[in-house]
């Protein structure tokens, strides 16, 4: 090649690595001005756009760290699982007169407060919970759990009398209660946007699968033997998630920032920029300290106020949607529509249904998303049980045998399955998800810890209350008031809870009503 066809040659490269330049530069500046801050993250919110889904600087980072420290939480939720099936196998076989599983005799009362007392236990830890896992941090606060879930499998196992055998009770219903509020917390600071629906609806699911353990071994193998595979599942517990990372975001509000970014490294994988992350990590935690809010003007705050009515309300339609009283039902509306299935076969069979529902929904919750789950939750319980309702009135008004009765027969049977589907997919493991991802951190293990206690409160006057509503009013009418509350759920979920499929916790508090200035984080001032 000639002098001249080289200096040629140099130009032409030249200019065309020039009009590159400038194509990335406005590349760059196009997607700077995408970037939803301010007044611009509210419009980026209201069309359902994830800034992550515009850009993204760092990288995807690796999912299934997070799905491993997931899976290693919610072992504790297992543990919680066989905690609440536990009575269905074992109280009723202890209250038989020729039980030999203890040494002592347990009267039908002494039963129903055996069974309710782990309703009172969650109930009365859930607040507390809250203020330890802020002091010593989700992960540490898991592992302390441990102790006391032996210690009450162990009073349980070995109970001499009545008075161990419910005090073993109420301190696992400490424990329970305690992971129904720290495992979910901890997802939901581990996961990435993209997953943390999925992460989040593995506690749900877990505890489903401990539930379906209880029935399965409890029916199958001695007390004592049962007994103690529920004492092993704890130890299995803390000896995995010794190994997990502690939340990054914990780590940062504490300034252990060299600890934060270990955790985002091993939940993200090397290859991921983990400092983009930590970055905002640190600017959130920063501002908080140069701007200190009190809680009681934290707890306050407009954004705050919907959140916690969201919460609670969640809760309280989950309870009042009458699982219970289905569940309490299964053998008769087995019964009812002719199947001759045991007792304890029925149970294993429900308890399947809800371990397949719950995974499918963990499967299609980052998909779909929240509010259609729910809304889909709410208004197939309420046909089922108005469905449930009819049945039950017409046997309660013709008989059992009567010719109306048995050409519904089927129905019992297909609205009970449906509703526990249904239940399982969303009313299940939405509301302990939305806890975690509507409220900012400030007030997160606070909100999380009272609508836990909500939850279990509720469990409890809903079970202690049951039988003798029925009794009072007709098993048919229990059925159309439990209808009638998730029409009312259905109609709040409609207008009031925000979908947080995919979206940043900047974009949900301003879906919350928060101002821009506040879900901006002062990037603006801090340029």
């Amino acid at each position: 090649m000639s002098f001249n066809e080289k200096v040629s040659k140099l130009k032409i490269d030249m200019e065309k690595c020039a009009y590159d330049n400038e194509a990335f530069a406005l590349t760059e500046k196009n997607l700077w001005m995408s970037k939803p801050t301010g007044a611009n993250n509210g419009a980026m919110a209201d069309i359902g756009v994830s800034q992550s889904d515009l850009v993204e600087p760092r990288g995807e980072g690796r999912k299934l760290p997070q799905y491993i420290a997931a899976i290693s939480a919610t072992l504790g939720a297992l543990a919680a699982g066989t905690m609440m099936g536990w009575s269905s196998p074992v109280v009723f076989a202890i209250k038989q007169a020729n039980s030999t599983d203890y040494n002592f005799d347990v009267s039908d009362s002494q039963g129903d407060w055996i069974s309710s007392l782990v309703n009172l236990g969650a109930a009365a830890v859930c607040f507390p919970i809250g203020l330890i896992m802020d002091s010593f941090g989700r992960k540490n606060t898991m592992l302390m759990l441990v102790l006391p879930f032996t210690l009450g499998w162990l009073l349980i196992t070995f109970a001499s009398n009545v008075a161990m055998l419910m005090v073993g009770r109420f301190i696992t219903g400490v424990a329970g209660g305690a992971f129904c509020v720290t495992a979910p917390a901890y997802t939901s600071e581990i996961a990435q946007d993209s997953i943390r629906g999925s992460l989040g609806s593995y506690f749900q699911l877990m505890i489903t699968v401990g539930i379906l353990f209880a029935y399965v071994v409890g029916s199958s193998t001695s007390i004592f033997v049962f007994n103690i595979l529920c004492t092993v599942i704890p130890l299995i517990f803390g000896l995995i998630f010794f190994f997990m990372p502690e939340s990054p975001n914990y780590l940062v509000v504490k300034g252990r920032h060299d600890e934060a970014r270990e955790s985002l490294i091993r939940l993200r994988g090397r290859n991921y920029d983990v400092d983009y992350e930590l970055d905002i990590l640190q600017k959130k935690a920063v501002d908080a300290k140069d701007n200190p809010v009190s809680f009681l003007s934290a707890i306050t705050k407009k954004t705050a106020i919907k959140a916690i009515i969201i919460c609670y309300a969640l809760m309280l339609f989950q309870q009042f949607s009458g699982i219970n009283a289905v569940i309490f039902n299964t053998s008769s509306i087995f019964a009812s529509a002719g199947a001759t299935i045991p007792s304890a076969i029925a149970t294993i069979i429900i308890g399947v249904i809800q371990v397949v529902a719950t995974f499918t929904s963990s499967l299609i919750v980052d998909k779909l998303g929240r509010r259609i789950l729910l809304l889909f939750s709410a208004l197939v319980m309420c046909v089922c049980s108005t469905a449930l309702g009819v049945f039950f009135f017409l046997q309660d008004t013709h008989g059992q045998n009567s010719s109306i009765v048995e050409a519904i027969s089927w129905l019992p049977l297909l609205s009970l399955s449906l509703f526990i589907i249904a239940f399982s997919i969303g009313f299940g493991p939405i509301p302990w998800m939305m806890a975690g991802e509507l409220c900012l951190i400030d007030i997160k293990a606070f909100v999380g810890s009272t609508a836990g206690t909500l939850n279990w409160l509720l469990s409890f006057a809903v079970t202690s209350t049951f039988n003798s509503l029925n009794k009072a009013i007709g098993s048919g009418q229990v059925f159309w008031m439990f209808a009638g509350i998730m029409l009312i759920g259905f109609v709040f979920i409609f207008f009031i809870v925000p979908e947080t499929k995919g979206k940043s916790v900047d974009e949900i508090q301003y879906l919350l009503g928060a101002e821009p200035e506040q879900t901006s984080n002062n990037t603006d001032e801090k340029k």
